[in-house]
Order: C-alpha cells, then sequence, then structure tokens
C-alpha cells in the first residue's frame, strides 16, 4: 500500500511539473540558504567547544570604575599570576604574554645573516606557563610541558615546524631568533591548534624567559601597570558557580587594590564560552570575534527563509487542491479514509521535500567555498558533519509538516456528493483568506529584508567614507623594532626616506591615529594632585605626526622634536572632560601621565577618530618617546603611489637587513575595523535576494494558477471588449493591495530591528523616510513584473481558444 501511495504521488507531481518545478525551486533555495547559514552558526559556536575545562575555565579580566564610567581590559597586571595561585590553591593558574607582529628568524646553515629565513607572525607568538596545558589541551608530537619552565626554551606548532625547517620531524633541538633579541631552542612540537580556537598556539616561549627581558619586552613587576597582552586563565573545580568565583575576586580585588573612593579595581572571570562573543575586551587572541547579535540575526534570516519557501508549498498546494476533487470523491467513494487520503498528501510532500533536500545540499556544496566572503570561516570548512546531518533532518521534517499538512487537511476534507458534481472551487475550500495572509507574511518578509539591506549598506558607505579627523590616504605604515640597533638608525634613515621623489612627510610612531591600539593611563593635570577621575589614551609619535597625518590644531601647534616627553598635545575631547572651555586656554597647561614627569601642553588638535566608529572619541595625549616609537609612517604622493611605496620598502631592507619587511597602508588597514559588519551586509543583500526569488516563484505560481482557472472568465471578458491592460489589472491589482498591507506590517519591525543594529555605532545614519519608500516601489515593480508577464499572456490569448477550451 506504501508502494501504492508513492507511485499515485510521483504520477501527480509529473502531471503538475510547471508547479511542482517551482515548489522544488523554492524549497531548494531555501534549505540551501538555512544549511549554509547553519554551517556558520555552527562554527562560530564551537569554538573552544573541544577542551575539557571549556565550562568550569575563566580568563581573568580587569574592571577599572572611574566617574567618568567603566572600562574593561582583557588582561591583569603581571603580579598576578602569582597571588591567584596563593588566594585560589584549588584551581589551576596559568599566565601568558602575546607578542603580535614578532619576527622568526632560522640562522642558515651557512652562517651568512643574508641568508637567513625571516617570518614576520603577526599573531600566536606568546610567552606561556607550562601550566596552561594543565588547563588547555594540546596533543604533542614531541617534546612535553615542563620544557617551558626553562629560559630561553620554545614549543612551536607542526605548521611553524614544517615552515621554518621544512620538516617537523627535523626541528626538534633546532635554534631559531624571535626580534633579533632571544635565542631559542626548539623543545617540542605540537599539533596545529584547531581554527575553531581563540588560542592560535605557534611559537610558545617560556614565560620565565619573559621575566627576563623586561627591557624589550615590557615586562613590569607592577600592579598599576595592566595590558591587554597579558592573559591569565583559572580552572575551578566543576562544583564551584560562577556567583561565588566572582565574590571571591571582589574579595581579593578589595584587599589587592584597597577599594575605597571614587576609581575602583576588580578582577572579574569571563567564561571561557563567553570568550569569543563578549566585545567589551576587544579581540581574543585569536584572529576574530562574533557579537551573539549577528548570530540571532543569521538564525532569525534563515527561520524567515524557510517560513518563506513553506508559504510557497502550502499556497499552491491548496490552490491545486481544486483540481484534483473528482479524484478525492471518487477515492472516498471506493472507500478511503481521510487518513489515507492525508497520507497520500504528505507523501506528495515527502517526494518534492527530499528532492529539494538533495538539490539543496549540491547548490551547499557548490556555494560553500564562497561562504569565507561572507563570514569569517576556514577555506576547508566542510558541509557534513553530526550537527548538520541532526539540522538537515529537523529541517526536513518541519518542512514536510509545515507544507504538507494543511494541503492535506483540506484535501482530505472534501465531500464526495460536491467533489464528483465539480461543485468544489477556490472559494468553497476557504483557502482564499489563508493564501492572501500567506501571500502578506512572504512580502512583509521580504520587505524587512529589504529595507534592512539598504540601511546596512547606507551605514556602512557612511562609515567607510566617513571623515575621520585625519588623512588616511596613501600613508604607508611599516612596523618596525625599538632595540638599541634600529634606535640608532632612526634618524638617518627618516632624511633617506624624505630624499624619495614621492614622498611628502615621514613620522616615527608607535601607531596611527586610528588604530585597535587602546593603550591608556590613569594622569594628573595642571600640578594637582587630585586625579581626574578617568584615563587618558595614549599616541605616540615624533614632532612631524601632525603632518604626516593631517592633524588639524584648533589652538596652539606641535611640540619640538625629542626623545622624551617634555611637551605634549591634547585633543578637544580631552580638553572639554577637563572642564576647559576655551582651547587656548590649554596652552602652557600641564599634563603627568602614570605618575610620570610633567609636561608642558603645547597646542590643541580636532578630534579624530581613534578606533572605529562603534566607539566614541577617547580623550587622547599626543607625545614623543623615542623607545616606543617602533613604527615609520610615509606620506605618499597618489600619482606615485606603487614605485614610491616599492622604494620605501627596498630603502627599509637596506638599512634593517636584520628584519623582514611587513608594511601596509593606513586605510585598508582600517577598513579591517568593519569587516564583520561589511559581511552582514553582505548578507542582507544576498538573503534579499533570496526572500523576492522565492516571493516571486510564489507569487508566479498562484497568477499562473489563477490564469489556468479564470479562462473562460477571460474569453468573455475579451469578447465584451475588455482591454489587455484591463485584464492584467484584473490579476494585479488584488497583489498589489496585498503588498501594500505587507508593507505596512514591515515597516515597524523592520525600523526596529536596524535602529537596534544602529546603536553598535557611536556614528550612525538617521533613518529616513526614503528608504521605505525605496522598499515599497521596489516590491512592487518586481511582483507588477512577474504578475503581468503571466498575466499579459492570459490576456493575449484568442478568445475562442478559451472558451473552446471550457
Amino acid at each position: 500500500m506504501i508502494k501504492n501511495y508513492f507511485k499515485i504521488a510521483w504520477r501527480n507531481i509529473i502531471r503538475h511539473k510547471g508547479y511542482s518545478t517551482i515548489n522544488v525551486a523554492g524549497l531548494t533555495v531555501g534549505i540551501a540558504a538555512c544549511l549554509l547559514i547553519f554551517v556558520i552558526i555552527q562554527y562560530e559556536m564551537s569554538f573552544d567547544t573541544f577542551q575539557p575545562g571549556y565550562k568550569t575555565t575563566y580568563r581573568v579580566t580587569t574592571q577599572t570604575t572611574r566617574e567618568a564610567g567603566t572600562n574593561y581590559t582583557a588582561g591583569i597586571a603581571a603580579p598576578a599570576v602569582e597571588a591567584l595561585r596563593l588566594y585560589f590553591p584549588q584551581a589551576k593558574v596559568a599566565g601568558l604574554e602575546s607578542s603580535y607582529g614578532s619576527q622568526v628568524t632560522i640562522p642558515a646553515a651557512t652562517g651568512n645573516p643574508a641568508d637567513d629565513k625571516k617570518f614576520i607572525e603577526n599573531m600566536g607568538v606568546m610567552f606561556i606557563e607550562p601550566e596552561f596545558f594543565n588547563i588547555f589541551s594540546s596533543s604533542w608530537l614531541a617534546g612535553q610541558p615542563s620544557a617551558l619552565k626553562y629560559p630561553n626554551m620554545a614549543v612551536i606548532d607542526k605548521s611553524s615546524a614544517i615552515k621554518y625547517f621544512g620538516d617537523w620531524k627535523n626541528a626538534m633541538g633546532k635554534t631559531l631568533k624571535m626580534d633579533n633579541v632571544l635565542t631559542l631552542k626548539v623543545a617540542g612540537i605540537i599539533n596545529d591548534a584547531p581554527s575553531n580556537s581563540d588560542f592560535p598556539l605557534k611559537v610558545l616561549v617560556s614565560y620565565t624567559t619573559w621575566k627576563q627581558h623586561p627591557k624589550e619586552y615590557m615586562y613590569r613587576d607592577n600592579w598599576n601597570m595592566t595590558s591587554s597582552a597579558h592573559q591569565v586563565y583559572i580552572e575551578f573545580p566543576a562544583n564551584v558557580s560562577i556567583s561565588n568565583i566572582n565574590q571571591q575576586f571582589n574579595n581579593f580585588s578589595n584587599k589587592q587594590f584597597n577599594n575605597k573612593g571614587h576609581g575602583k579595581k576588580f578582577l572579574v572571570a569571563q567564561p571561557l564560552s563567553a570568550l569569543h562573543f563578549d566585545a567589551r575586551f576587544g579581540d581574543t587572541l585569536g584572529d576574530h570575534i562574533t557579537s551573539m547579535a549577528t548570530l540571532r540575526t543569521l538564525s532569525f534570516i534563515a527561520v524567515l527563509i524557510i517560513i518563506m519557501a513553506s508559504i510557497n508549498f502550502i499556497n499552491l498546494s491548496t490552490a491545486q487542491s481544486v483540481g484534483r476533487s473528482k479524484e478525492v470523491g471518487i477515492r472516498k467513494v471506493l472507500g478511503s479514509s481521510r487518513g489515507q487520503l492525508i497520507v497520500q498528501v504528505i507523501g506528495e510532500t515527502t517526494i518534492i521535500v527530499m528532492g529539494a533536500l538533495v538539490l539543496a545540499i549540491i547548490v551547499a556544496e557548490m556555494a560553500l567555498p564562497y561562504l569565507k566572503n561572507i563570514a569569517s570561516v576556514p577555506d576547508n570548512i566542510g558541509l557534513f558533519n553530526a550537527g548538520t546531518t541532526l539540522f538537515l533532518a529537523g529541517v526536513t521534517f518541519t518542512v514536510i509538516i509545515l507544507s504538507g499538512i494543511y494541503p492535506a487537511l483540506v484535501v482530505s476534507g472534501f465531500k464526495p456528493v460536491l467533489a464528483l458534481k465539480n461543485k468544489i472551487n477556490a472559494a468553497s475550500i476557504g483557502g482564499i483568506p489563508l493564501r492572501r495572509t500567506l501571500v502578506v507574511a512572504q512580502f512583509a518578509i521580504s520587505q524587512l529584508l529589504i529595507i534592512g539591506t539598504v540601511i546596512a549598506i547606507k551605514q556602512m558607505n557612511f562609515v567607510n567614507n566617513a571623515d575621520l579627523g585625519f588623512d588616511k590616504e596613501a600613508v604607508l605604515i611599516a612596523p618596525g623594532y625599538t632595540d638599541s640597533i634600529s634606535l640608532h638608525k632612526m634618524a638617518a634613515f627618516k632624511q633617506q626616506v624624505l630624499q624619495l621623489r614621492g614622498v611628502q612627510s615621514a613620522t616615527f610612531t608607535s601607531d596611527a591615529p586610528s588604530s585597535d591600539n587602546n593603550s591608556s593611563t590613569n594622569f594628573l593635570f595642571n600640578h594637582s594632585k587630585k586625579d581626574p577621575g578617568f584615563d587618558v589614551f595614549l599616541k605616540i609619535g615624533d614632532a612631524d605626526y601632525f603632518k604626516t597625518f593631517g592633524l588639524h590644531f584648533v589652538a596652539g601647534k606641535g611640540y619640538e622634536p625629542a626623545d622624551t616627553m617634555r611637551q605634549a598635545v591634547i585633543n578637544q575631547t580631552l580638553m572639554q572632560k577637563l572642564g576647559i572651555k576655551r582651547p587656548e586656554d590649554a596652552i602652557g597647561q600641564a599634563v603627568s601621565l602614570g605618575g610620570g614627569s610633567w609636561a608642558s601642553i603645547t597646542g590643541v588638535v580636532e578630534d579624530f577618530k581613534t578606533n572605529s566608529l562603534r566607539e566614541e572619541v577617547k580623550p587622547i595625549v599626543i607625545y614623543p618617546q623615542k623607545v616606543f616609537e617602533s613604527n615609520v609612517a610615509v606620506k605618499i604622493q597618489t600619482k606615485n603611489l606603487a614605485s614610491t611605496a616599492s622604494a620605501v620598502q627596498k630603502l627599509w631592507e637596506s638599512t634593517y637587513p636584520e628584519y623582514a619587511y611587513s608594511g601596509f597602508f593606513l586605510d585598508d588597514n582600517i577598513a579591517k575595523f568593519y569587516k564583520q559588519e561589511n559581511q552582514l551586509a553582505l548578507v542582507y543583500k544576498l538573503f534579499a535576494a533570496i526572500a523576492f526569488f522565492i516571493s516571486c516563484l510564489g507569487l508566479y505560481g498562484l497568477v499562473s494558477f489563477m490564469a489556468v482557472q479564470r479562462t473562460k472568465e477571460v474569453g468573455i471578458r475579451k469578447v465584451l471588449g475588455a482591454s489587455v491592460s484591463s485584464i492584467v489589472l484584473l490579476f494585479s491589482k488584488e497583489f498589489m493591495v496585498l503588498i501594500t498591507i505587507a508593507f505596512v506590517i514591515a515597516v515597524p519591525a523592520a525600523w526596529y530591528i536596524m535602529t537596534g543594529w544602529l546603536q553598535n555605532f557611536a556614528y550612525r545614519i538617521s533613518i529616513s523616510a526614503w528608504v521605505f519608500i525605496a522598499a515599497i516601489a521596489v516590491s512592487i515593480i518586481i511582483a507588477w513584473l512577474t504578475v503581468g508577464y503571466k498575466a499579459i499572456r492570459a490576456a493575449l490569448v484568442n478568445p475562442v481558444k478559451s472558451l473552446r477550451s471550457e
């Protein structure tokens, strides 16, 4: 009997090829889109879940509360490592210090430095305690964690070992240099960290080596020095709750930091499970974080898409059911029960959904290599695993139920007498109100996505073209080093750079005006001992910093050339936070950073965007400090950009032959701030297009059905003198009304959702009325083209032929 059900179901599908194709196409696109979204979400949610202590491990972070607000830092002071071990004897504690942009040099066998291999490692290089591997698991190919107890020892991952030495088996015992400061012995090889980990363990140097080089790597045995590069992880027994842990940290903080008055500092336990999603602390040690809001948005879009695909099926199936009334009547007369008819319709639905599922998997597999363009996923991400299999099974079952149950109830509910007399029509089965509701739902979803797409694109255009308060164009930045030899070469290198054709100016600096650097410190103002109640953020550069980056002075001027901080420049935000009304009044005042010597303020610059446009402008102090000016920034004429950049690189390589060149353009680096937002804008574009495709498929199918059902009516109207345009209007006016209703529903929903998204930006666009007008206009035009094509064809049919067919 089951075989017979499926045989009949297949015959019905083949008999109505057009409608079946529309159903399969809509479901294929919908399921494929959902599958790809699921792959993204699954990947992001899987970060570090493979760690045995995933639920019991925490990062110890710093929360500083001042009068001006609360700041969060991913790191803690260096002395805290041992202090936490003493205070929490029941826990496992491990510290690490990241070193970004370090150079790894492999000495040549010839002994000639010119033959050395040099590699710039932008992440994954860190000084680390052996206790780290008591908390985090890693597969050891050679050596063991205890090797990291000793100075000048390094553990590298398999890929690095192959890159440095050709074969990882040859790496043990070999020598490598780090930043031309450390000479390290390879004492262990570990397997590469998975891509879904926030701990890219590439080159691990013993923690004690960091302590032995305080000047070169900024080790400070000082509770007042906090850096996000120095992080501590702690694992508690499974029976200890997070509230209990944070209470213990509060007690520890109050005792250690003497928290009294307005300014308070606390150590806070951040669960490992929150690490990948919490933007308050900046980036992780890995290459990106993902907000839960982004994942919720993707999930929401996936649900909308699959609902739209199911709506198509329901609309066409209920419309088609009129044509099956005689079949159903005969079956009932011959003894078929309602349950058997329901099974038959569900069987047809199952065949169509299963066919769409197979095609969806093929489409998703073909689209998978392009997934990295809309999400931060690895190139080798796979489509099939236990999670995606369960997801597909769940989606398939849900779609079969959503799409099949209502049409099955409609068809099985036909009265045999009416069915055999051909008295059943679209109105009599009560499906018209439902189909109208579903069409409204489809176009409400489509318009919601269109409005979201337009707003996202508009915001990202605003961000990408915003005035940052400085000149970011054609500025080449070459990261360097501040060892004694490099510092000695600075002046001569700068003079040679300025003599190159096409170079307008150059400066040595710690970083550009806008970067991911958030170095800050407490300070005092105008020889007062009173804490102003907020920290200042630091930018370090020589006297040409302002000229090179095109900063604008509102009062005063830049400082004189110097190797240390004797003079400084502040921004307008700092001036205003200090209560100074006129910029001129700030000139000649003094600031002291972190308890250091006093420096005279020589100028006030216009505010510039210090980080991304998600954040407010911070209070800034700019000052010279040669030992921190490791990067050279070169402003180049745009007409000679490529040739001048090449000339700068050659000069840099000849001046610093012991280092590898890794220059980049500032505007490219700033664009990386908005990678996730730009990806989300692309997602909106893509899925808005998919939503409209599915909507138009359904609309086309319904109009096609209407044209068949109203063949006689159209013929009579034409005989009576109706024009083609009036017949097209007959078909389209109802759908135009439904789209307008959908617009009324979509507008408040889109406004609410996108207003919330825009709150992520400190600087954002306002949502104007034309965005909504454009959405309804696009919807009506596309829908009219879809309906109009079929309506015109129906209107152009010879009425004699139409009436004869009846």
